[in-house]
């Protein structure tokens, strides 16, 4: 989903704050705020996003995880669903046009 420019510009304002909430005694250049603040905000955001996706899939039996021998968890598809997986993407799809 693509956010329109007022939706854009409401996120970044949020992004900018919710910065600065955890960082009073920050303060940047326009260059800082865009390399630095919304890159590490939008970093914190996206990698919230992922997690409650992936949470979601493996949930759903989408897709499983398999913990390595150094603790790392390993996400692959679970082949036994492989064509309710394909449904699933060509209904998103069809929903997209």
């Amino acid at each position: 989903m693509q956010l329109n420019d007022t939706e854009q510009k409401h996120e970044i304002r949020y992004y900018i704050l919710s910065y600065l909430a955890e960082n009073p005694d920050a303060g940047d250049s326009f260059d800082g705020i865009v390399e630095w603040w919304l890159l590490r905000q939008r970093i914190k955001h996206e990698t919230r996003i992922v997690s409650e996706a992936v949470a979601q899939l493996v949930f759903d039996g989408l897709i499983l995880e398999q913990k390595k021998s150094d603790s790392r968890i390993i996400y692959r598809v679970n082949r036994t669903r492989e064509q309710a997986i394909r449904t699933m993407l060509s209904e998103i799809k069809a929903t997209r046009r």
